[in-house]
């Protein structure tokens, strides 16, 4: 699906010539004349980027700017501020008021293209960073297994998820259990480091689900060494008592008591070494099946798919 470009300016040749050039690259581009019909349009419809121009009648395009970051439907929409305006305190007024970036009329239309595609790029790696532990996210995991399986050559998903964690999470609260998450976040970026792989790439699903992208041939190596700094740390998050007790007790709804383990870590891990694979949704289903294995076992593992067909 195309992103989509709310261009808005009072002058139509202006309209006309950006909308062209940005529809070429394969934008989805609509217009507005001036600054209420442009906040009219975005509330209705969020576009990705507004391309806005600041001198405009019946509304100027720093009040239209200031609506649309006001609004929680277009809060977190890309502005590009379109300026005829020479000075700077024009230009910094817009930024103060929550623009990406700026561009000075006259302009030239190859430079607004680059511009565009720059602010685009940009939210979208920030949008897709997840916010507890500063890892990219689904999309940019996708993309990765993706661009691996279009290179050709070997490679190792790993798929990481915590046992015993929503125990740990009800019986110390979600602020540690937060904690939690980003201790694993550290070993699994931490255990790439240390075993050389430069070209790891490391993603945070959501909750305590995590991926990592290794060469086939570090696969094991990597599993073992996240499995050590997981194991090596984890009970520092843990109360003295609890940790010398060796599991913690959770009381459930009808007042009933269990003993919980410590949280470990379980690992599955899909390879294209043995056999092919041919898409992320492939690649992804080996990983969680192994990572199923993984979780019969007590305390952390791991577990390498090795079938050949």
């Amino acid at each position: 699906m195309s992103e989509r470009i709310l261009v808005v300016d009072d002058d139509p040749d202006i309209l006309q010539v950006v909308k062209i050039n940005l529809e070429l690259e394969g934008y989805d581009v609509d217009t507005a004349a001036d600054g209420r019909e442009a906040v009219d349009k975005a509330l209705v419809d969020a576009p990705e980027l507004i391309l806005l121009d600041i001198m405009m009648p019946r509304m100027d395009g720093l009040t239209a700017l200031r609506r649309i970051r006001s609004h929680g439907t277009t809060g977190n929409t890309s502005v590009i501020l379109l300026t005829a305006r020479g000075l700077p305190e024009d230009r910094v007024r817009g930024l103060e008021l929550g623009a990406d970036d700026y561009i000075t009329k006259p302009f030239d239309i190859s430079e607004l293209v680059a511009r565009v595609k720059a602010v685009l790029r940009r939210t979208q790696a920030a949008r897709d960073l997840s916010p507890l532990t500063g890892l990219p996210g689904n999309f940019r995991i996708g993309q990765e297994i993706e661009q691996r399986i279009e290179a050709g050559g070997s490679f190792a998903l790993t798929y990481c998820d915590l046992d015993n964690f929503k125990a740990y999470n009800d019986h110390y609260g979600f602020m540690r259990g937060d904690e939690v998450i980003r201790f694993c976040a550290r070993c699994m970026v931490e255990a790439a480091e240390a075993i050389g792989e430069s070209e790891a790439f490391v993603g945070h699903i959501g909750g305590d689900d995590f991926v990592a992208l290794t060469s086939a041939e570090k696969a094991e190596e990597y599993c073992k060494r996240v499995i050590e700094t997981f194991d090596d740390g984890i009970l520092d998050n843990y109360d003295t008592a609890d940790a010398l007790r060796g599991y913690i007790e959770v009381i459930d709804r009808r007042g009933e008591r269990y003993a919980f383990p410590m949280v470990s870590i379980s690992l599955g891990v899909a390879t294209n070494t043995l056999r092919p694979i041919i898409s992320q949704w492939e690649a992804s289903a080996i990983a969680v099946e192994m990572k199923e294995f993984a979780k019969k076992r007590t305390g952390s593992s791991f577990e390498i798919d090795r079938r050949t067909n």
